[in-house]
């Protein structure tokens, strides 16, 4: 017989949520209101929410059992131990900290470890990552391999560190000048792109030749994986929690926003091996998040976390979430989207710049083809360019994003293949009217993180 090659969910749907449906004309209203920028709108107004893979995934049947089963205590909760148990059997690193999110992590560890004259390199640093580390008068520097700067060109981990170009910035800045490096899995800014094994024992191995602790940002560690045991020769056989437990082998420590591959809505942690460092964050989290067993979050979040960092680790799942995103690519990619390839484990990239070549890159083509998706299907998705990551040089001009980048972000275990049918016709049929689509303007914009709350209106 013939061998079956549909991929279905690896679930059955148990509960159901309405969708909202709207006119184009009520969208080009709410967008106005919005004041151009996608972040503002009502999530009531939307009928499909690409905006981001963070917390919006559906819990599973055990999560929601295991909330149930939370324990409320104040300190020493059993829901703790429940989860300090699953992360340090995945991670192997000794001091485990709960924080209520990722970008909690990142404050509290580079509030310790930053500081003017500190440099933090990274293969791309996400923007609350750099936020976080700028924000103490440290530096973020990205220093991906050359393939993951160019969303056209094909290669199996173009999220891998350039090893050259580390080795060279240490001793260009000095290794008691940098505190920690860090590798992001997956590559979030740069198209979802995963890291390989080798890379990543290769990149650990440099930074600790010069006395550099190296950390991982593990949001998406079991996707990393999957793509090591899918892509990179000699992992083909080895099981997925295998290929997590020989990544995190290779670190002394990572932070971790829960709300992606733990599959909850609220929830993160730090976890390392350094004493010193690990009291350091602790007292640190008393002052802002809570006691160290509960970390700013409930107990039956914690819980939900455990069970959901087995979950993650489900090859079937894990087959099925790549393939989803792959069905989406292929059929943007048939159409004539330029996307980043190959296409990564959570979103598909859309190469706005090549979308939307009429439009100049002050005017933020990957802006202005999320306020034009919106409007046209009711999809939200992100901008991943000019918005979130210029910067502006000595005198004061902006300086682009090295690329301008749309990202169709999908949650976890909640939209099914009708849903991605959907999202591609409405992408297409914005494609076939490119032309009509136009820049925006910054008119308001605050100082860290803008792309949050900034306010735009059309270049007429």
């Amino acid at each position: 017989m013939d061998e079956i090659k549909t991929i279905i969910e690896p679930f059955r749907i148990k509960m159901v949520e309405p969708l909202s449906f709207t006119t184009r004309e009520e969208r080009a209203r709410k967008l106005e209101e919005a004041r151009y920028n996608v972040f503002k709108l009502k999530a009531e107004d939307i009928l499909i929410d690409l905006l981001t893979d963070s917390g919006t995934s559906a819990m599973s049947n055990a999560q929601w059992a295991g909330i149930m089963m939370g324990d409320e205590s104040y300190s020493g909760a059993r829901s703790f131990y429940h989860f300090e148990e699953t992360v340090k059997n995945l991670t192997g690193f000794k001091h485990i900290i709960p924080t209520h999110q990722g970008r909690a992590a990142e404050r509290i560890l580079f509030s310790i470890v930053g500081g003017a004259g500190k440099f933090i390199p990274n293969n791309t640093h996400f923007d609350t990552t750099r936020a976080n580390i700028e924000f103490t008068r440290a530096e973020a520097h990205d220093l991906v391999i050359e393939e993951g700067k160019h969303p056209e060109v094909v290669h199996p981990f173009k999220g891998n560190m350039d090893l050259e170009k580390l080795q060279d910035f240490i001793e260009k800045v000095g290794a008691d000048n940098i505190p920690l490096g860090m590798i992001t899995v997956t590559n979030n800014s740069g198209g979802g792109q995963p890291v390989s094994m080798q890379n990543i024992r290769e990149t650990a191995a440099i930074f600790h030749r010069h006395g550099i602790p190296f950390f991982l940002d593990a949001c998406r560690f079991a996707e990393n994986a999957y793509f090591i045991k899918t892509r990179e020769k000699g992992y083909e056989n080895k099981s997925i929690p295998e290929i997590v437990h020989e990544m995190f082998s290779y670190a002394d420590g990572c932070t971790m926003s829960a709300k992606k591959d733990a599959m909850v809505n609220i929830g993160g942690f730090i976890a390392m091996n350094d004493d010193s460092l690990a009291e350091a964050c602790r007292n640190l989290l008393i002052l802002t998040e809570g006691f160290p067993t509960y970390g700013g979050l409930a107990g039956r979040d914690l819980e939900a976390m455990a069970i959901g960092l087995k979950e993650i680790l489900d090859e079937n799942y894990l087959k099925y979430r790549i393939a989803s995103i792959a069905y989406l690519a292929d059929k943007l990619r048939s159409g004539g989207v330029a996307i980043v390839e190959p296409p990564g484990g959570h979103a598909v990239f859309v190469d706005a710049r090549k979308f939307l070549p009429h439009i100049p890159l002050n005017q933020y083509p990957a802006w202005a083809f999320t306020n034009a998706l919106y409007e046209l299907a009711g999809i939200r998705s992100v901008e991943i360019g000019s918005v979130m990551f210029g910067k502006k040089d000595g005198s004061g001009k902006e300086v682009p994003a090295p690329m301008d980048l749309v990202r169709l972000t999908i949650p976890r275990r909640v939209y099914t293949q009708s849903h991605f049918d959907y999202m591609a016709e409405c992408i297409l049929n914005l494609y076939k009217h490119r032309d009509e689509v136009k820049g925006v303007r910054i008119t308001w914009q605050p100082p860290f993180l803008r792309h949050f709350t900034a306010e735009f209106e059309p270049v007429k």
